[in-house]
Protein backbone atom coordinates (compact mmCIF):
# COMPACT_ATOMS: atom_id res chain seq x y z
CA UNK A 1 0.00 0.00 0.00
CA UNK A 2 0.59 3.61 -0.24
CA UNK A 3 1.49 5.45 2.85
CA UNK A 4 -1.65 7.26 2.55
CA UNK A 5 -3.43 4.05 2.33
CA UNK A 6 -2.46 3.05 5.53
CA UNK A 7 -3.38 6.08 8.35
CA UNK A 8 -4.74 9.10 7.49
CA UNK A 9 -4.65 12.32 10.30
CA UNK A 10 -5.41 11.12 13.58
CA UNK A 11 -8.62 13.09 13.88
CA UNK A 12 -10.07 11.18 10.65
CA UNK A 13 -8.25 7.38 12.58
CA UNK A 14 -10.01 5.35 14.89
CA UNK A 15 -7.69 3.63 17.51
CA UNK A 16 -7.86 0.79 19.21
CA UNK A 17 -5.62 0.29 22.87
CA UNK A 18 -6.24 -3.05 23.72
CA UNK A 19 -5.12 -3.20 27.44
CA UNK A 20 -6.07 -1.01 30.01
CA UNK A 21 -3.14 -0.65 32.67
CA UNK A 22 -1.03 2.12 33.30
CA UNK A 23 0.57 2.41 30.29
CA UNK A 24 -2.91 1.28 27.86
CA UNK A 25 -4.40 4.33 29.67
CA UNK A 26 -1.32 6.92 28.88
CA UNK A 27 -1.26 5.48 25.56
CA UNK A 28 -4.88 6.51 25.16
CA UNK A 29 -4.10 9.84 25.77
CA UNK A 30 -1.02 10.20 23.59
CA UNK A 31 -3.90 9.32 20.72
CA UNK A 32 -6.95 11.56 22.67
CA UNK A 33 -4.82 14.55 22.57
CA UNK A 34 -4.78 14.54 18.57
CA UNK A 35 -8.00 14.02 18.75
CA UNK A 36 -7.81 10.27 17.46
CA UNK A 37 -11.45 8.64 18.44
CA UNK A 38 -9.77 5.95 20.87
CA UNK A 39 -11.50 2.67 21.92
CA UNK A 40 -9.84 0.51 24.93
CA UNK A 41 -10.44 -2.87 25.65
CA UNK A 42 -10.23 -3.52 29.04
CA UNK A 43 -11.75 -7.19 29.81
CA UNK A 44 -12.15 -6.01 33.75
CA UNK A 45 -15.21 -4.10 33.65
CA UNK A 46 -14.94 -2.86 37.74
CA UNK A 47 -12.02 -0.86 36.09
CA UNK A 48 -13.78 0.97 33.44
CA UNK A 49 -15.30 4.01 35.76
CA UNK A 50 -11.78 4.70 37.17
CA UNK A 51 -10.07 4.43 33.96
CA UNK A 52 -11.86 6.76 32.30
CA UNK A 53 -11.10 9.19 35.33
CA UNK A 54 -7.31 8.85 35.05
CA UNK A 55 -7.58 9.75 30.92
CA UNK A 56 -9.59 12.67 31.79
CA UNK A 57 -7.71 14.13 34.41
CA UNK A 58 -4.47 13.99 32.12
CA UNK A 59 -6.13 15.47 29.30
CA UNK A 60 -7.22 18.08 31.67
CA UNK A 61 -4.00 19.04 32.61
CA UNK A 62 -2.88 19.49 28.81
CA UNK A 63 -5.90 21.97 28.35
CA UNK A 64 -7.80 18.73 26.39
CA UNK A 65 -10.67 18.00 28.31
CA UNK A 66 -12.63 18.04 26.17
CA UNK A 67 -10.92 15.25 24.63
CA UNK A 68 -12.20 12.57 26.72
CA UNK A 69 -15.70 12.69 25.03
CA UNK A 70 -13.65 10.49 22.13
CA UNK A 71 -12.86 7.84 24.40
CA UNK A 72 -14.79 4.66 24.52
CA UNK A 73 -13.94 1.72 26.92
CA UNK A 74 -15.08 -1.65 25.99
CA UNK A 75 -14.60 -5.79 27.45
CA UNK A 76 -13.74 -6.92 24.41
CA UNK A 77 -12.43 -7.37 21.27
CA UNK A 78 -15.41 -8.08 19.90
CA UNK A 79 -17.39 -5.17 20.89
CA UNK A 80 -15.93 -3.15 18.03
CA UNK A 81 -17.00 -1.97 15.36
CA UNK A 82 -14.08 -3.11 13.29
CA UNK A 83 -14.47 -1.64 9.52
CA UNK A 84 -14.01 1.95 11.20
CA UNK A 85 -10.72 0.78 12.94
CA UNK A 86 -7.32 2.13 11.33
CA UNK A 87 -4.76 1.40 13.98
CA UNK A 88 -4.15 -0.99 17.41
CA UNK A 89 -1.62 -0.64 19.92
CA UNK A 90 -1.49 -3.75 22.48
CA UNK A 91 -1.02 -3.21 26.13
CA UNK A 92 -1.76 -6.42 27.26
CA UNK A 93 0.56 -7.94 29.59
CA UNK A 94 4.03 -9.34 28.62
CA UNK A 95 3.09 -12.70 27.79
CA UNK A 96 4.05 -14.22 24.40
CA UNK A 97 1.29 -16.83 24.57
CA UNK A 98 -0.69 -13.73 25.40
CA UNK A 99 -0.10 -11.56 22.99
CA UNK A 100 0.20 -14.21 19.65
CA UNK A 101 -3.22 -15.10 20.80
CA UNK A 102 -4.57 -11.32 20.55
CA UNK A 103 -2.59 -11.06 17.21
CA UNK A 104 -4.29 -14.02 15.82
CA UNK A 105 -7.67 -12.87 16.31
CA UNK A 106 -6.43 -9.57 15.35
CA UNK A 107 -5.29 -10.35 11.94
CA UNK A 108 -8.59 -12.00 11.38
CA UNK A 109 -11.03 -9.30 12.63
CA UNK A 110 -9.01 -5.96 11.82
CA UNK A 111 -9.39 -4.62 8.12
CA UNK A 112 -6.92 -4.62 5.74
CA UNK A 113 -5.74 -1.20 6.27
CA UNK A 114 -5.33 -1.75 9.69
CA UNK A 115 -2.11 -1.70 11.21
CA UNK A 116 -1.23 -3.73 14.26
CA UNK A 117 1.03 -2.90 16.41
CA UNK A 118 2.47 -4.33 19.90
CA UNK A 119 3.81 -1.87 22.86
CA UNK A 120 6.25 -5.29 24.05
CA UNK A 121 9.48 -3.84 25.80
CA UNK A 122 10.73 -7.83 25.69
CA UNK A 123 9.60 -9.71 23.00
CA UNK A 124 10.20 -8.86 19.19
CA UNK A 125 7.70 -8.28 17.15
CA UNK A 126 8.62 -11.10 14.66
CA UNK A 127 8.22 -13.68 17.39
CA UNK A 128 4.66 -12.05 18.76
CA UNK A 129 3.51 -12.63 14.44
CA UNK A 130 5.49 -15.34 13.70
CA UNK A 131 3.16 -17.59 11.14
CA UNK A 132 0.36 -15.35 10.93
CA UNK A 133 -0.95 -13.80 8.01
CA UNK A 134 -0.43 -10.23 7.27
CA UNK A 135 2.66 -9.93 9.20
CA UNK A 136 3.60 -6.66 6.47
CA UNK A 137 1.30 -4.40 9.24
CA UNK A 138 2.51 -5.65 12.01
CA UNK A 139 5.04 -3.60 13.62
CA UNK A 140 6.63 -2.68 17.49
CA UNK A 141 5.63 0.83 18.91
CA UNK A 142 7.06 1.15 21.80
CA UNK A 143 6.68 4.12 24.38
CA UNK A 144 8.18 4.83 27.61
CA UNK A 145 6.60 5.34 30.82
CA UNK A 146 5.22 7.64 31.21
CA UNK A 147 3.43 7.63 27.62
CA UNK A 148 1.90 10.94 27.89
CA UNK A 149 4.70 12.98 28.86
CA UNK A 150 8.10 11.21 27.76
CA UNK A 151 8.00 12.05 24.39
CA UNK A 152 9.65 9.02 22.44
CA UNK A 153 8.10 6.20 20.82
CA UNK A 154 9.77 3.52 18.82
CA UNK A 155 8.59 2.31 15.69
CA UNK A 156 9.97 -1.49 15.04
CA UNK A 157 10.41 -3.11 12.29
CA UNK A 158 9.43 -6.97 11.69
CA UNK A 159 11.31 -8.76 9.41
CA UNK A 160 8.08 -9.01 7.19
CA UNK A 161 7.02 -5.32 8.07
CA UNK A 162 6.17 -3.06 4.96
CA UNK A 163 8.46 0.03 5.12
CA UNK A 164 5.80 2.29 3.66
CA UNK A 165 3.66 1.53 6.70
CA UNK A 166 6.44 2.00 8.88
CA UNK A 167 6.57 5.14 7.84
CA UNK A 168 3.29 5.93 7.52
CA UNK A 169 2.58 5.55 11.39
CA UNK A 170 6.13 7.62 12.49
CA UNK A 171 4.35 9.98 10.74
CA UNK A 172 0.79 9.51 12.56
CA UNK A 173 2.57 9.37 15.92
CA UNK A 174 4.68 12.56 15.09
CA UNK A 175 1.56 14.23 14.33
CA UNK A 176 0.03 13.01 18.01
CA UNK A 177 2.74 15.36 19.60
CA UNK A 178 5.24 12.34 19.99
CA UNK A 179 8.90 12.20 18.84
CA UNK A 180 9.07 8.80 16.60
CA UNK A 181 12.25 6.95 16.03
CA UNK A 182 12.56 4.18 13.24
CA UNK A 183 13.81 0.62 15.12
CA UNK A 184 15.46 -0.77 11.12
CA UNK A 185 16.05 -4.52 12.84
CA UNK A 186 14.15 -5.97 15.36
CA UNK A 187 16.95 -6.45 17.92
CA UNK A 188 16.31 -7.17 22.17
CA UNK A 189 15.51 -3.85 23.86
CA UNK A 190 15.32 -1.93 20.17
CA UNK A 191 17.05 1.14 21.02
CA UNK A 192 15.84 3.25 24.25
CA UNK A 193 16.56 0.03 26.48
CA UNK A 194 19.80 -1.33 24.87
CA UNK A 195 21.09 2.27 25.64
CA UNK A 196 20.07 2.01 29.39
CA UNK A 197 21.07 -1.63 29.88
CA UNK A 198 24.19 -0.49 28.61
CA UNK A 199 24.57 2.64 31.31
CA UNK A 200 22.73 -0.37 33.99
CA UNK A 201 25.23 -2.38 33.17
CA UNK A 202 28.07 -0.55 33.89
CA UNK A 203 26.73 1.15 37.03
CA UNK A 204 25.14 -2.01 39.07
CA UNK A 205 29.20 -3.37 38.78
CA UNK A 206 30.60 -0.35 39.99
CA UNK A 207 28.51 -0.77 42.72
CA UNK A 208 29.63 -4.45 42.86
CA UNK A 209 32.96 -3.70 43.03
CA UNK A 210 32.55 -1.30 45.80
CA UNK A 211 33.63 1.71 43.41
CA UNK A 212 29.92 3.83 44.27
CA UNK A 213 27.25 3.83 45.78
CA UNK A 214 23.82 3.68 44.43
CA UNK A 215 23.65 7.10 45.72
CA UNK A 216 27.08 8.40 44.45
CA UNK A 217 25.50 6.34 40.73
CA UNK A 218 22.94 8.38 40.67
CA UNK A 219 24.29 11.72 41.43
CA UNK A 220 26.75 11.21 39.17
CA UNK A 221 23.88 10.31 36.13
CA UNK A 222 21.30 13.15 37.28
CA UNK A 223 23.72 16.04 37.88
CA UNK A 224 26.82 15.29 35.56
CA UNK A 225 26.56 14.01 31.85
CA UNK A 226 23.00 13.23 32.18
CA UNK A 227 21.97 17.01 33.14
CA UNK A 228 23.31 17.70 29.48
CA UNK A 229 21.08 15.06 27.83
CA UNK A 230 18.44 17.60 27.77
CA UNK A 231 20.20 19.67 25.71
CA UNK A 232 21.99 17.22 22.98
CA UNK A 233 21.96 12.99 22.90
CA UNK A 234 25.36 11.05 23.23
CA UNK A 235 26.57 11.90 19.86
CA UNK A 236 25.55 15.04 19.67
CA UNK A 237 27.34 16.10 22.97
CA UNK A 238 30.65 14.90 21.17
CA UNK A 239 30.23 16.58 18.21
CA UNK A 240 30.30 19.73 21.08
CA UNK A 241 33.20 18.41 22.60
CA UNK A 242 35.24 17.08 19.52
CA UNK A 243 35.03 13.49 17.93
CA UNK A 244 38.76 13.05 18.61
CA UNK A 245 38.59 13.72 22.58
CA UNK A 246 35.68 11.11 22.49
CA UNK A 247 37.32 8.64 20.67
CA UNK A 248 41.43 8.95 22.64
CA UNK A 249 38.93 8.53 25.54
CA UNK A 250 37.13 5.68 24.55
CA UNK A 251 40.64 4.09 23.58
CA UNK A 252 41.60 3.92 27.48
CA UNK A 253 38.42 3.21 29.48
CA UNK A 254 36.41 0.77 26.66
CA UNK A 255 38.64 -1.98 27.51
CA UNK A 256 37.79 -1.62 31.53
CA UNK A 257 34.47 -1.43 30.59
CA UNK A 258 31.68 -3.86 32.39
CA UNK A 259 30.90 -7.17 29.19
CA UNK A 260 28.93 -9.01 32.12
CA UNK A 261 26.45 -11.29 30.24
CA UNK A 262 24.46 -11.64 33.38
CA UNK A 263 23.11 -9.17 35.91
CA UNK A 264 25.62 -8.44 39.01
CA UNK A 265 25.01 -10.37 42.62
CA UNK A 266 24.10 -6.97 43.68
CA UNK A 267 21.47 -6.20 41.49
CA UNK A 268 20.13 -10.08 41.04
CA UNK A 269 20.23 -11.18 44.54
CA UNK A 270 17.68 -8.24 45.26
CA UNK A 271 14.24 -10.02 43.88
CA UNK A 272 15.48 -13.31 45.96
CA UNK A 273 15.17 -11.39 48.89
CA UNK A 274 12.19 -9.81 47.94
CA UNK A 275 13.52 -6.52 47.78
CA UNK A 276 11.69 -4.95 44.58
CA UNK A 277 12.03 -1.36 45.42
CA UNK A 278 8.78 1.09 46.05
CA UNK A 279 6.63 -1.54 45.63
CA UNK A 280 8.02 -4.00 48.65
CA UNK A 281 9.69 -1.23 50.55
CA UNK A 282 13.19 -1.96 49.95
CA UNK A 283 15.30 -2.19 47.32
CA UNK A 284 18.91 -0.07 46.88
CA UNK A 285 16.90 2.66 49.36
CA UNK A 286 14.40 2.15 51.98
CA UNK A 287 10.72 3.03 51.58
CA UNK A 288 7.93 3.96 53.13
CA UNK A 289 4.67 5.57 52.24
CA UNK A 290 5.23 9.13 52.76
CA UNK A 291 8.73 8.41 51.30
CA UNK A 292 7.13 7.00 48.31
CA UNK A 293 4.41 10.12 47.99
CA UNK A 294 7.19 12.67 48.06
CA UNK A 295 9.43 10.75 45.33
CA UNK A 296 6.70 9.97 43.00
CA UNK A 297 5.51 13.92 43.45
CA UNK A 298 9.19 15.42 42.33
CA UNK A 299 9.73 12.83 39.76
CA UNK A 300 6.38 13.97 38.39
CA UNK A 301 7.29 17.77 38.78
CA UNK A 302 10.87 17.04 37.55
CA UNK A 303 9.36 15.55 34.37
CA UNK A 304 6.99 17.74 33.35
CA UNK A 305 9.87 20.59 33.95
CA UNK A 306 11.69 18.78 31.59
CA UNK A 307 9.10 18.61 29.16
CA UNK A 308 8.86 22.34 29.16
CA UNK A 309 11.95 22.70 28.91
CA UNK A 310 11.95 20.50 25.48
CA UNK A 311 8.64 21.80 24.21
CA UNK A 312 10.30 24.13 21.43
CA UNK A 313 11.75 20.85 19.58
CA UNK A 314 9.19 18.50 20.09
CA UNK A 315 6.61 18.19 17.04
CA UNK A 316 3.47 20.25 17.11
CA UNK A 317 0.02 18.44 17.80
CA UNK A 318 -1.52 18.13 14.52
CA UNK A 319 -5.30 16.14 14.52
Amino acid sequence: MKQEQWLGAPSATRSVVVGGGTMGADVAVVLLRARSKTIIVEPAQALHAGLCKKVAENLQAIDRGDHISLLDVVVSIDDIAWQEVGLVIECVPESLQIKRDLFKALAEKAPAHALLTSNSSSFPISQIAQGLPTQERMMGLHFFMPAHIVPLVEVVLGSATDRVAADALSTFMKRCGSVPILVRKDVPGFIGNRLQHALGREAFSLIQEGIATPEDIDAAVRFGFGFRYLAAGPVMQKEHAGLDVHAAAAATIYPSLSNAAVPPAVLADKPKAGHLGMKTGQGFYVWDEQRIAIEKQRYTRALQASLRILAEDLPPIEP
